[in-house]
C-alpha cells in the first residue's frame, strides 16, 4: 500500500507533499482553509524559492555538470525513489515516506542503514587513499577528484605516507576532521567566517583570488568530502551558514534567510518597503561589491540593470533580485560545484527525511554542552532582569533544559536561539553576535499576551521567553518552537 508522507511544515504554511502526476516530492503552501494562492509578484512575507540544478553531461565522464538557479518553491520537485544503474528500485517511495515520520534518532539510523545498502561491496573494489600529512589538502584533492561516482560509494582506507598505522576507522575519522578543518580555514581563502555568526562559515565570493587555477575544483572536492562523510557516518569540523543546509536539502528559501547572511542589508531592504518614494534614493538594479584588492565592483542584478531605476512600482522585483543574489548569485559558481560534489555521493531523495537543522546535527555531530557554563554565561532582560536566575520561570527553563531535554533538544534549542548548534571552543563566555562582539546567551522575559510561543533573535543570541504559569506549559511551548525549523511563531 502507498503510504501518505508526513507533512513537513513551516509555520508559515510551506509543506512538502507528493505530486500524484509523477510521484515526486514538491512544496505547496497551505493554511487552515487549504492550498494558498501564491502571489504573482514577489512578496517578502509569502514568496519562497528552492534551488534547482539542471544536470548535464560534463566534459569528464567521472562527474556531472549542472546549472544552478532559484525557482519558486512550488515548482521545485525531488524524486521520491532511488534507482540503481540497472533501473531497478533500490529505495521505494513508501520506504522514504515512512522514514519521514520517524524520530530524529530513527531517521539517522534509517539513513545510515540505507547508505550501507548503497555502498559498493568490498569484494567489488575498495579505495586506498595515500596522502602526505604535510601536503594533506593537495594530495587529498588529487585523490578524491580522480574517482568516479561509483568509487565514491566504495569503502575508503587511509594511509598517511611515512607513518605506521592500519586504518580501522581512526585514520578515516582523523582525515575527515583535518581536511574539512583546513579547507574551511579562512586563511585558505575559500571560506570566510559569517559576518552574522562567527561560528558559521560562508563561501568567499572572491575565492578565485586565493586559488586562481583551481578554486572551483576545491569546492567540488569539498562537496564530495561532505557527501562521503555523511554517507560513511564521519563528522566534519565546521558549521556552514544556515541557507547552505537548505540548499543541500532543497528546502524553501525566504526573505528572512537574508537576516542570517547580512543583517544590515536585510534591514535596509525592509526599510525600502515602508518608504513613500524610493526613487529619492536613486537606486538601480545593481549591487556594489568590495573586492579583496580594495576595488569596488558594480554587478548588475538583471540585464542592463544599471539603466533601470528602482521605483515603488518595481520594488518587489528589486527585492526579489537582491534576495536571489545573496542566496545564490553572489557565489553561484562555487555553490554549484559544492552541490554537484555532494550529489556525486548522496542520492537527493534520501535527504528528504531531514530538515535543515537535523542535517547540520548529522553532519557536524551533537555539540558538547557544558550546562554549568551555559547557565553561568547567560544574561537576563525584560521581566527577568531584576531576579535573573532566581525568577520562577527561569528556574523552570533551566530545569527543563538540564534535566528533561536530551542532547538532541539541547542542540536544537541552541540552533533556535543562536542559528547554529556549534559551541565556541572557549565556551559560552565568547558567544558572538552578528556584529562580531560578545553577545551572551540572553533570556528576555515578557507577558504571554505579547507572544504565545518563545521567539528567537539569532543576531543577538536572545530568546524571548513568556512568563508561563506552569513548568509543563513552558516545556511544551519550547518544544513546539524549536521544532518549527527556523521560523518564529506569531
Amino acid at each position: 500500500t502507498t503510504q501518505k508522507p508526513p507533512e513537513l511544515v513551516y509555520d508559515d504554511g510551506w509543506m512538502r507533499t507528493i505530486r500524484v502526476t509523477d510521484m515526486k516530492f514538491q512544496w505547496i503552501r497551505m493554511d487552515t482553509s487549504g492550498t494558498v494562492k501564491l502571489p504573482e509578484r514577489f512578496d517578502v512575507e509569502k514568496s519562497a524559492y528552492v534551488r534547482f540544478i539542471d544536470f548535464v553531461e560534463g566534459r569528464d565522464h567521472r562527474m556531472r555538470a549542472g546549472i544552478l538557479s532559484l525557482v519558486p518553491a512550488d515548482e521545485g520537485a525531488v524524486e521520491s525513489r532511488i534507482r540503481g544503474t540497472d533501473g531497478d528500485e533500490l529505495v521505494t517511495y513508501s520506504e522514504i515516506a515512512a522514514a519521514q515520520g520517524k524520530s530524529f534518532e530513527e531517521k539517522v539510523q534509517w539513513f545510515h542503514e540505507t547508505c550501507a545498502q548503497l555502498c559498493v561491496e568490498w569484494n567489488e573494489g575498495h579505495m586506498r587513499m595515500n596522502v602526505r600529512r604535510e601536503f594533506l589538502l593537495h594530495d587529498s584533492m588529487e585523490a578524491v577528484m580522480s574517482l568516479s561516482r561509483k568509487d565514491l560509494r566504495k569503502v575508503w582506507r587511509f594511509e598517511f605516507i611515512g607513518e605506521a598505522g592500519i586504518d580501522a576507522g581512526g585514520l578515516a575519522r582523523e582525515w575527515f576532521q583535518l581536511v574539512t578543518q583546513e579547507i574551511f580555514n579562512p586563511d585558505n581563502g575559500l571560506w570566510l567566517a559569517s559576518s552574522v555568526n562567527q561560528m558559521c562559515m560562508d563561501i568567499n565570493p572572491a575565492s578565485e583570488l586565493s586559488h586562481p587555477e583551481d578554486h572551483l575544483v576545491y569546492f567540488r572536492f569539498l562537496g564530495r568530502v561532505l557527501g562521503k562523510g555523511l554517507f560513511d557516518q564521519q563528522l566534519v569540523s565546521s558549521h556552514m551558514v544556515r541557507h547552505y543546509y537548505k540548499h543541500l536539502l532543497g528546502w524553501p528559501i525566504t526573505f528572512d534567510d537574508l537576516q542570517l547572511v547580512d543583517e544590515d542589508i536585510f534591514k535596509s531592504c525592509k526599510t525600502l518597503q515602508s518608504m513613500d518614494d524610493v526613487e529619492c534614493l536613486y537606486l538601480d538594479f545593481t549591487v556594489t561589491e568590495d573586492t579583496m584588492m580594495g576595488v569596488k565592483k558594480e554587478i548588475e542584478l538583471v540585464k542592463n540593470g544599471a539603466d533601470i531605476d528602482v521605483t515603488n512600482d518595481n520594488l518587489p522585483e528589486y527585492l526579489e533580485c537582491r534576495l536571489k543574489y545573496w542566496m545564490v548569485g553572489r557565489v553561484r559558481p562555487q555553490l554549484t560545484e559544492l552541490l554537484l560534489g555532494f550529489f556525486d555521493v548522496i542520492p537527493e531523495p534520501l535527504l528528504t527525511v531531514f530538515d535543515f537543522q537535523e542535517l547540520e546535527l548529522v553532519m557536524c555531530g551533537m555539540p558538547t554542552i557544558d550546562m554549568d557554563d551555559w547557565k553561568a554565561q547567560t544574561e537576563y532582560s525584560g521581566h527577568y532582569e531584576d531576579e535573573g536566575e532566581d525568577h520562577q520561570v527561569v528556574q523552570w527553563f533551566w530545569e527543563v533544559v538540564s534535566d528533561v531535554f536530551d542532547m538532541e533538544y539541547k542542540a536544537r534549542l541552541l540552533q533556535f536561539v543562536t542559528g547554529t548548534s556549534g559551541v565556541p571552543a572557549r565556551g559560552f563566555s565568547v558567544l558572538q553576535g552578528n556584529d562580531g562582539n560578545i553577545r551572551l546567551f540572553t533570556i528576555h522575559g515578557l507577558d504571554v499576551e505579547q507572544c504565545l510561543y518563545p521567539r528567537a533573535h539569532t543576531c543577538f543570541n536572545r530568546i524571548d521567553l513568556p512568563k508561563y504559569s506552569t513548568k509543563e506549559e513552558l516545556e511544551e511551548k519550547i518544544r513546539v518552537a524549536v521544532n518549527v525549523t527556523g521560523f518564529d511563531i506569531e
